[in-house]
């Protein structure tokens, strides 16, 4: 059974390649920020990080986020919504 469902796999993959369907993952060789440099030396927009806009290496953003953390801590924020409802004190 198992080896049935490998092969059905591996026979999906080739029809997806010889259909040009299937996708090649790029590797990022550069820091994530909105330009990056993949592995063959191209240069993209990176829309895979949320950072398009490069906004994520602005010093101001990343002091405005670093004072908040230092003020108010930083968690997860669904813990205390789930405590609250559980039914628990």
């Amino acid at each position: 059974m198992r080896g049935e469902f490998y092969q059905q796999l591996t026979n999906d993959l080739e029809t997806a390649r010889a259909e040009g369907l299937f996708k090649e993952e790029r590797i990022i060789t550069s820091a994530q920020q909105a330009d990056i440099t993949v592995a063959d030396g191209s240069h993209v927009i990176n829309f895979c990080a949320n950072n398009y806009l490069g906004l994520a290496n602005h010093p101001d953003l990343i002091a405005a986020a670093k004072a908040g953390m230092d003020s108010h801590g930083f968690g997860h924020g669904f813990g205390a919504f789930y405590l609250r409802h559980s039914g628990q004190p």
